[in-house]
């Protein structure tokens, strides 16, 4: 039996992300801002093929393109 986050077409990284953000709103405003500030992150990879480094992508903006194609192919 799937996950529910897998029932619901999420990867676990996404689930993860929308679990953390609705903690974080629930945060009074004091730890609310502090907890928003340690989220944010600018996260980038890139595929190595043949010994060459491939194009850098932003892992937020992979992740959204993945998803889409994930959904389209359903």
């Amino acid at each position: 039996m799937p996950s529910f986050w897998q029932a619901a077409g999420l990867t676990y990284n996404r689930y993860l992300a929308v679990a953390a953000r609705a903690v974080r709103r629930s945060l009074k405003e004091g730890p609310r801002l502090q907890a928003e500030r340690r989220n944010n992150m600018d996260l980038r990879f890139a595929k190595w093929e043949n010994g060459k480094q491939g194009e850098v992508k932003a892992l937020d903006q992979a992740n959204t393109e993945g998803m889409a194609a994930q959904s389209e192919s359903k």
